[in-house]
């Protein structure tokens, strides 16, 4: 006996924030424990019905591909060794909550600072900027989206209140390069994205029409 695990590794999936001006990395967030099951719906973007027959064929960009998916996150295991998540004993899972919660929510010193530029008279204010979110699920899928829909379900607590189970139900959209253009680091991580998808295709099986039960196209 070696004494090494013969178990495979287990990849978490995530979401990674990289500043979109300089593209350094913010914050790497990994789930606690994987979802179940990862909904995606991809909504083709064709030319209008008011075209004419002619374009009926035409795609106008890639298809806008909606996620979603239902993450758990239990302090159970860590409440089970509290010398060592000392965070945890007196938190609960408030921190992990916290930080998803930055992923939609301006940074407040971004709110006072549009405050004192509003207040000095500024006539025009620029919207605040969030970081890039990345989608990670393996090495094969990377793409940049933005959260549509975000729910928190508080399940179980501590003696002070603090959440110490919660599900969350994240509600994502790829960013295209139709959002981002291709020069951008989001753009480019999408191509990387289309592209692999496109390799995948090329790996599933071909049949014949007798598979559909016909001879061929009358």
């Amino acid at each position: 006996m070696t004494g090494l695990s013969q178990s495979p590794r287990v990849v978490k999936g995530g979401l990674v924030l990289v500043d979109p001006a300089s593209a350094q990395v913010r914050r790497v967030i990994a789930l606690q424990y994987n979802p179940d099951s990862l909904t995606r719906t991809l909504q083709v973007k064709g030319v209008g019905e008011g075209a004419e027959r002619s374009e009926a064929l035409r795609l106008t960009g890639p298809a806008v591909e909606s996620l979603k998916l239902e993450a758990e996150i239990d302090a159970a295991d860590q409440l089970e060794f509290p010398d060592q998540n000392k965070n945890v004993v007196q938190a609960g899972i408030a921190p992990q909550l916290a930080v998803l919660e930055s992923i939609v929510n301006p940074a407040s010193a971004d709110l006072l600072a549009n405050k004192a530029l509003a207040a000095a008279g500024t006539l025009e204010i620029a919207p605040m900027e969030s970081a890039l979110a990345l989608f990670v699920w393996g090495t094969n899928r990377i793409v940049p989206v933005r959260v549509t829909e975000f729910s928190i379900t508080e399940e179980a607590f501590d003696p002070a209140l603090n959440p110490i189970r919660a599900k969350v139900s994240l509600g994502l959209r790829v960013l295209s390069v139709d959002d981002l253009g291709f020069d951008h680091k989001g753009g480019g991580l999408f191509m990387a994205y289309l592209q692999s998808r496109e390799k995948l295709a090329t790996k599933a099986a071909t049949v014949g029409f007798d598979a559909l039960g016909i001879g061929g196209i009358p």
